[in-house]
């Protein structure tokens, strides 16, 4: 028999991640940001909410602003989907409310103008930022895009690039418009508006792409 086959397997050092202690660490993060605001949270103050050890937060983010930006990141992944409603102008309007109604929540509205804040001094935040929520919700848009698409009401685009960048465009018109109005403006978000909002985009995509 040779050595290869006779030697142990490696055994894997240190303990595997368990999903409940990171839901709880973020459920903590997100409930200590809205009592105490960003300037008195500590990773000491959520470790003890979340009943961890303060290494178990420090082995799994190495600042606070990292943890939150992760807590942001889980809210927008559970709470932002795109159902099929038929029509790309109906899709729209659905995901601007629920887009909408996320960033009205507390714990939402405090973890992420603090981190943007934060992010403007820190270049490596902005990237996880840019990671962890952008690029990842920019896949609402490319499912969007492609039920449009096969429903005929875009045009395929032959050019990757040019599809990207149009992807790209797309996510920053909706963000950015209801980011402004909610976050900056402190206006409602309502049917009427998405509905309009959503009818003036379809109308700007549908011009756009077939010149």
């Amino acid at each position: 028999m040779s050595s290869a086959a006779s030697s142990p397997a490696p055994r894997r050092t240190g303990r595997p991640r368990s999903p409940e202690a990171d839901r709880a660490i973020l459920d903590a993060t997100r409930a200590a940001l809205v009592e105490l605001g960003w300037g008195k949270l500590t990773m000491g103050d959520v470790a003890a909410r979340a009943g961890v050890a303060k290494t178990t937060l420090y082995r799994r983010w190495a600042h606070k602003s990292e943890l939150v930006v992760d807590a942001v990141a889980a809210l927008f992944d559970e709470h932002l989907e795109l159902p099929d409603r038929g029509s790309l102008q109906a899709d729209i309007e659905g995901v601007v409310l629920q887009f909408a109604a996320l960033l009205e929540r507390p714990e939402t509205k405090t973890a992420l103008m603090a981190v943007v804040a934060e992010s403007t001094r820190d270049d490596a935040l902005r990237e996880r930022i840019r990671g962890a929520i952008v690029d990842r919700q920019k896949r609402l848009v490319l499912l969007g895009r492609e039920r449009a698409q096969e429903r005929g009401e875009l045009p395929r685009e032959e050019d990757p690039s040019a599809a990207a960048r149009t992807a790209d465009l797309i996510f920053d018109v909706i963000a950015g418009a209801v980011v402004h109005r909610t976050l900056v403006s402190a206006e409602p978000v309502g049917p009427e508006w998405a509905r309009e909002f959503a009818v003036m985009l379809v109308a700007g995509l549908g011009a756009g792409l077939r010149r």
